[in-house]
């Protein structure tokens, strides 16, 4: 998640005034850093990589899309190489099995994330999962975070709440027949209402769902670009302080609205925990992340209690990892279809005989939709929400792959260009979910095959692997049961890519909605 480096990089570092106090300020602390990277005498070298200029290293000749990029730069330079950027030292990995070598072999080692300015504002200095260093803390919040969220127990609790979400995504994609839909925007509000009622209840209706929704995507999308700009002050610590682009003065901003609806859900819960009863105004059905969380919070076992920034890291973890990610991912896979119509004619083929023509889909269905679950495996081969996953940083120097990765280096895993090796995929760059059928091969999100990661691996795996599979299976199986989907008239499919924190699509999909089903009744 914690890539530095975005489209803008040109833009920001080509501008002379910048680069000249950058120079200037840190020209002497950049010679002793230079000098300190050089491997001693008797350690095994430090990766290949593109020559580097004095003090401002690779920066200038970086692109924006640099996913493809950094995989063009590994056929130059392999697997694994070095990148000097300002005064830090990256190292790319492009390949699984160098992959297997920080993920498995040395875990416990790269299990540490690498911080950015953005980031640590964002996430409250590392008091949650996302950003935390591996340690004793770091395990009992994922702790915490998966036995009160994501158990089996907790999550079929929730099987009414995620299912209200998407027949309400239905009935809402049903009164806009023949209208243009932005998918994405459908989808994220069907998704962070579904995150939100199991964090904290209280179901929204009419335009304060929707109001609710948007409020929650303008601060995602602005959050998740700064966390993947380019930031002069990652890159020189020693100016950080002047804030050159901005990044921390805007990420305030963000954070401060996002902290402020954080902090007054945790203070209606403590509200009714002292006796009103209700939530947002209403009463409460169903137990929720709040309430399991919070008597962690007011007492217990000192070596088990949570603060309460611990409680709000929690509470925006889940936010972040379902949200724009789950959204995109539909949204991807959607283009894709009506990119490869015969793909979608296949899924619908396969949604009749499972589900029928007078029935609505139900998660019971999703595990014998086969197909279906081959083209969203093969969406996050082609198009990984995460191309870089998130970035590691080493506790020690270690050898990988004959290299020498000090400590403290910026750990970049190109999940985009593992996904299009062609030394594991026959045609990578086609959109073929019949290679995710093969019985041969198990291609799970297990993260122990290396060649497919999109959701990581090791210790730092993602950890609401199920929850985010059921989400964009259902919706996904949902919108295409119940509708049929073509482009505006008069509009081109374009499937670029826009590289950040997250890989989106260039332009929005955006597509009209026919009804499928004969019975009006199935729409509501």
């Amino acid at each position: 998640m914690f890539s530095v480096l975005a489209s803008n990089t040109m833009a920001h570092l080509s501008e002379g005034l910048a680069v000249t106090v950058v120079v200037l300020a840190t020209s002497c602390y950049l010679c002793y850093v230079w000098l300190i990277k050089k491997p001693t005498k008797g350690m095994a070298p430090l990766p290949p990589g593109p020559p580097a200029l004095p003090f401002i290293g690779n920066i200038l000749s970086l692109r924006p899309d640099l996913h493809r990029h950094f995989a063009e730069l590994a056929s130059t330079y392999g697997p694994i190489m070095k990148l000097q950027l300002g005064s830090k030292l990256c190292v790319v990995v492009s390949s699984a099995s160098v992959a297997k070598e920080v993920m498995r072999d040395h875990d416990p080692i790269f299990a540490n994330r690498y911080e950015t300015v953005a980031a640590k504002l964002f996430f409250y200095n590392g008091m949650e999962i996302s950003l935390n260093s591996y340690s004793p803390e770091w395990r009992l919040l994922r702790k915490v975070f998966v036995r009160e969220l994501l158990s089996t127990t907790v999550f079929e609790s929730y099987y009414n709440l995620r299912r209200g979400e998407v027949r309400q995504m239905v009935s809402d994609v049903y009164k806009k027949i023949g209208s243009p839909i932005r998918i994405r925007d459908q989808t994220f509000m069907t998704v962070v209402n579904t995150v939100r009622g199991m964090l904290w209840g209280g179901a929204l209706e009419g335009e304060e769902r929707t109001r609710a929704a948007a409020q929650f995507q303008h601060l995602m999308e602005g959050s998740f670009e700064l966390l993947g700009e380019t930031n002069v002050s990652d890159l020189f610590p020693g100016i950080a302080w002047l804030d050159l682009q901005g990044v921390k003065r805007k990420m305030k901003r963000f954070v401060s609205s996002l902290d402020q609806i954080l902090e007054s859900q945790i203070d209606q819960r403590l509200k009714m925990n002292r006796g009103d009863g209700e939530v947002n105004g209403k009463k409460k059905e169903s137990k929720d992340f709040l309430e399991s969380v919070l008597p962690l919070m007011e007492g217990g076992d000192p070596n088990t209690r949570l603060t309460m920034t611990q409680v709000k890291g929690l509470l925006l973890d889940a936010l972040v990892a379902s949200t724009d990610t789950e959204s995109l991912a539909v949204e991807w896979a959607m283009a894709e279809m009506m990119q490869h119509p015969e793909v979608m004619r296949k899924i619908q083929v396969e949604l009749e005989k499972v589900v029928g023509t007078n029935n609505t889909v139900e998660e019971s269905h999703l595990p014998k939709l086969c197909y279906l679950e081959a083209v969203l495996k093969e969406v996050l081969r082609v198009h990984p929400v995460a191309p870089f996953l998130l970035n590691r940083r080493p506790s020690q120097s270690c050898t990988i792959s004959g290299y020498t990765v000090p400590k403290g280096t910026q750990i970049i895993i190109n999940a985009w260009a593992i996904h299009r090796d062609p030394e594991t995929w026959v045609d990578p760059l086609e959109f073929r979910p019949e290679r995710f059928l093969d019985p041969t091969r198990k291609w799970d999100y297990s993260g122990n095959d290396f060649c497919y990661i999109p959701f990581g691996s090791g210790r730092r795996i993602c950890a609401g692997i199920s929850l985010a599979e059921k989400t964009m299976m259902h919706v996904l199986a949902s919108l295409l049961h119940s509708f049929e989907w073509r482009l505006p008239e008069g509009t081109k499919l374009d499937l670029a890519d826009k590289f950040g924190l997250v890989l989106s699509k260039a332009m929005p999909l955006v597509a009209v909605p026919t009804p499928r089903l004969s019975n009006p009744d199935l729409y509501y």
